[in-house]
Formats: structure tokens, sequence, C-alpha cells
């Protein structure tokens, strides 16, 4: 089956669920149906000949498929990914996993059961750099991170509203949670401050949730990750990446549009580009698993993305409560 055109449905179809279509069809997949609570939204993600649902269970029922992309809002991840994947159909899911740890054990515990293969759509944990930063600094003892992601993105309602969605820490900054913790392991402690300034949301619908935010990151290992968050006006420019300092080794790893690895590694210079896209590449990779069969074999297992979910919640109740320092341990029970 490995390389065979997948038939696709899609639920959910928002901006980022039009990115995932674009993508499939030039890979050669067929997405025979979408499904989106706003018919008009779907009838225009369609790809010609798709079926049209507006209830996602109606899609499942209705469609022979060989895989399922869950795209909707994280409050409801849950009850889409799993029933898809009780039904054996492979799952790539948008990040985050979940929006609450219930939700996304759900998700965890149903992947395992099944034995599905399951993607969280953490696209920088697709990028060839970070497989480039993880050798180079094999064997050594990494120090510190900081990460930087500033820069405009789409406003949808729930991403404004701090229960639907958690806002710029949830869906922005969890992306440089999940790389940082790719390349130091799991964390034990944050804490988190944000500024009262609103930067984009002076200019559309206000929300309940920040616009800047600085997040600080305790490894287990003994690392330490700072992560510098800001969304900003639209037309402002974007910086996002990933600086690394370990026993004998600096590395900055750019990301989006850039996706380089620069720095120096002992007395050796360092310079590696992307050769294919994360986006892309984590799709791929995905139908890869499928065809294979191995749940392991994607870049950010549902696993690995409620050890995301869990910091960055944290980070949520940090900032929640005037910066406390908040143990991993506390969510996570353990």
């Amino acid at each position: 089956m490995r390389g065979e055109a997948l038939r696709v449905g899609v639920i959910g179809t928002g901006w980022i669920a039009t990115d995932h279509i674009l993508v499939l069809r030039k890979l050669d997949h067929e997405v025979v149906a979408v499904c989106d609570v706003d018919r008009a939204r779907a009838e225009k993600a369609a790809p010609d000949g798709a079926a049209v649902y507006e209830d996602w269970r109606q899609l499942l029922d209705g469609e022979t498929l060989d895989a399922a992309w869950v795209a909707t809002p994280p409050l409801h991840h849950r009850d889409a990914a799993v029933a898809a994947m009780e039904r054996g159909l492979p799952v790539f899911l948008e990040k985050p996993v979940a929006r609450t740890l219930e939700d996304a054990r759900a998700v965890v515990e149903t992947w395992e059961q099944t034995g599905t293969v399951c993607a969280i759509g953490y696209q920088w944990h697709a990028t060839e750099g970070l497989e480039t930063l993880r050798a180079e600094l094999d064997g050594q003892q990494v120090a510190l991170l900081y990460g930087v992601s500033v820069g405009p993105t789409a406003a949808r309602p729930w991403f404004l509203d701090r229960c639907g969605g958690g806002g710029n820490v949830l869906e922005r900054g969890s992306h440089q949670i999940d790389l940082m913790r790719a390349v130091a392991g799991d964390v034990a402690r944050v804490q988190a401050t944000a500024s009262d300034v609103k930067l984009a949301q002076r200019e559309t619908a206000a929300g309940d949730i920040e616009d800047a935010a600085t997040l600080v990151l305790q490894f287990e290992s003994g690392a330490v990750g700072t992560i510098v968050l800001a969304w900003t006006r639209p037309g402002q420019p974007g910086s996002y990446s990933l600086d690394v300092v370990a026993s004998e080794a600096t590395l900055r790893l750019k990301l989006d549009p850039a996706f380089q690895v620069t720095g120096q590694v002992g007395g050796r210079r360092v310079k590696a580009r992307m050769t294919t896209h994360p986006f892309e590449r984590a799709i791929a990779r995905f139908v890869e698993a499928v065809g294979a069969g191995d749940p392991t074999r994607v870049f950010c297992t549902p696993r690995d993305a409620m050890g995301t979910l869990a910091t960055a919640l944290a980070c949520e109740r940090s900032l929640l409560e005037d910066g406390r320092t908040v143990e991993l341990s506390e969510l996570l029970g353990r």
C-alpha cells in the first residue's frame, strides 16, 4: 500500500484545512469528502467531485476512506479523532492534540488501543533542521534554548476565545514548546508572564487572550528555555527561530520561511538548508506511516503532543495565576 494514493475525508474546512487539501492534491491523494458546520465554507473548500457534509458522523458513515484529516478547533478534536480511529482509520489531527488533558488522554488511549496511525500537525517538528540540530547535539548537554515566534496570523473566532482555543500560548507558543521538547526532553516546571498591551487586537475583534507573552521552561535534563511570543498586526514582518546553546555547540534554526540551521559545533561551522517544506514533509511522512502500518513513523505522535499540551497548559495556568511557577506534575499527576 505504500506510495498508493489515499482517499481522504477532511473534517473542518477553515484556513489551515485548505492548505492541507492543496498539499494532498499536490501529492496525488484524493479528497473525496469534506465536512464543516458552515456548509458554504465546506463547499468553497471542496475539490471538484468531493461530497460535502455538515456532520462528521455522516461523513465517516457514508464514505469509504483510507484516512481522515481532523482540522476542527481544538475544543472539538476529541470526538471526531476518536471515532475515526475506532473505525480503524488513520488520522492526521491538527495541533494541538486537544484543548484539555482529559480530551488528549482519550485520543492517546484510543490511538494506543487501536494501533492506528495518528499524526499531530506540529509542522515544525517535520523540518529537516530539527533532525540536523539533534544530530549535531548528539552526546552533548543542552544548557539553553531561546525561541522566538513573533508575527501576524489569522484572527479566527475561537483563537480569540481562551476557553475555546487557548490563545497565543496554546495555538502559537506550543509550536516552540514542541520543538524545544524534541531537542531537550520533558519539562519539569514553567513560569509565564504576559503584556497588557494589545497589538493585533487593536485592529480586530477583541478577545480575552494575550497578544504578547514570555514563557520560561525548566527541563528535567537541567536545560532552561525561553519562548517569546507576539501576535502582531497584519503587514508586520514575522520572526521565527530557535537558538540552542550546548556544551560544545551554538546553533540557530531559522524557521518560516528560511528553514535553515547555522552555527558552530566545536571548531566546525554548520550550515544546512531544507529540501522539502515541513508542512508537505509532515503529510508525506504520515502517508508513509499509513502505507507501512507503523504508528511510530510519524513526526509527532499523540503521546508526544500530549506532553506538549501539558506544558502549554502549565504556562497558561502560570499566566492566569500572576506568574506562579507551575510544576508539570500538578497537571500530569506524577
